[in-house]
């Protein structure tokens, strides 16, 4: 019975994520968002095709991070916190350390090595490549504690340049990637293969719970559901890729009438993105319906009081209808007057590859189950 009781405690473990002021919020309140958007282009395409980045600015800003989620993470003996967003659209774990000289390291958590008697150093490198920023360094192992379970000897990434200034921006410090072994960067374990493989979760599954409008409440578990945050039952999908989390959407519609993923199209439950992306012609088509205009930056703008008037957005997967309101995919901005951002993004790559991210994930509770690979969806519960 002991041990019974010592699994049950460690079977599930939540870690609540806090909503914060975002890189763009910042950028306002200084002044400087117009002339860095002008200086530093884009390409939101980077994170998922990784050949790209040699083509666009290795450290832009992007607007789909206007809603984070962090939770703090410890790692080594005695604990260094850290605080990294749970992104479900990378497998590393890496966090600034004290051999980083870049700005961005300046004002965050750095990890130090020789204050952990439990970490051990290697001689191989790293370097991620992310649609905003990225990072090189060297890997190693310490004891990692995410919530109430200690992974031992979990490989991460300690940064050693994080060039340009996005990241030093960044209410965060580093990044815990959720998605398959597959996409790690230079074959790291990412630190939920290893809570499976050492038996620290009682199910080879996690869900993630998104609060909106600045609502407390968002969490991440890991090893359990809680069904009290969702309606009805969970719809599952099977993954089209064991990659990223990636399922087969069966079309995007409005009012019935298809505008976008004709015949079927690929999508990637992100949490690490915080917009609905999609490829160009699909998002101008949407931008097109919902009166959506470029402005300077490239902003897509939509009169506020439309928003009222402006149907759901439909997204069909795997038979089942998933709507997604105006109230959650136009956004307001304080800069832009009498006029709301569009929540739809272009991704800089011609497929027909979308991104359900935050604003997606805010309207539906998430399951991703790596027993049965797929994904679970249900209404969140209102």
């Amino acid at each position: 019975m002991k041990c019974l009781l010592l699994l049950s405690l460690v079977a599930l473990s939540q870690i609540h994520l806090k909503k914060t002021k975002s890189v763009r919020q910042t950028l306002e309140e200084q002044g400087l968002l117009d002339d860095f958007l002008k200086k530093h282009p884009y390409n939101i395409g980077t994170k998922y095709f990784p050949g790209l980045q040699n083509t666009f600015a290795s450290e832009p800003l992007q607007n789909y991070l206007d809603n984070e989620y962090i939770g703090t993470i410890s790692i080594g003996t005695p604990p260094q916190q850290f605080i990294v967003i749970f992104d479900t659209g990378s497998s590393n774990l890496w966090v600034p350390s004290v051999y980083c000289s870049s700005e961005a390291c300046s004002n965050h958590h750095k990890f130090n090595p020789q204050q952990s008697s439990t970490f051990q150093a290697t001689s191989q490198s790293v370097s991620i490549t992310y649609g905003t920023g990225s990072m090189t360094g060297f890997l190693g192992y310490d004891t990692v504690q995410v919530g109430s379970i200690d992974v031992t000897n979990q490989i991460f990434g300690l940064s050693q340049t994080e060039p340009g200034s996005f990241l030093y921006y960044a209410p965060f410090d580093g990044i815990l990637g959720l998605a398959y072994p597959r996409l790690s960067a230079s074959g790291a374990t990412p630190v939920f293969d290893n809570m499976m493989s050492e038996g620290l979760v009682s199910q080879d599954l996690f869900s993630v719970f998104l609060s909106s409008d600045g609502q407390q409440g968002s969490f991440v578990m890991f090893g359990g559901i809680d069904s009290s945050y969702y309606t009805g039952s969970l719809n599952w999908v099977p993954l089209s890729a064991e990659l990223y989390w990636q399922i087969t959407l069966d079309s995007i519609t409005v009012n019935g009438q298809t505008i976008a993923c004709s015949g079927g199209c690929q999508a990637i439950v992100d949490t690490g993105t915080s917009l609905l992306v999609g490829p160009p012609n699909g998002i101008a088509n949407i931008q097109n319906f919902i009166g959506g205009s470029q402005d300077s930056n490239g902003q897509y703008l939509v009169n506020c009081n439309a928003i009222n008037e402006l149907p759901d957005i439909v997204f069909t997967i795997n038979g089942i209808q998933y709507p997604v309101p105006a109230s959650a995919y136009i956004r307001q901005v304080r800069s832009y007057q009498s006029y709301c951002m569009s929540g739809f993004e272009n991704i800089a790559f011609q497929s027909d590859l979308w991104i359900l991210g935050d604003i997606f994930i805010r309207q539906y509770y998430c399951v991703f189950d790596r027993a049965n690979n797929q994904v679970g969806l249900a209404p969140v519960a209102q």
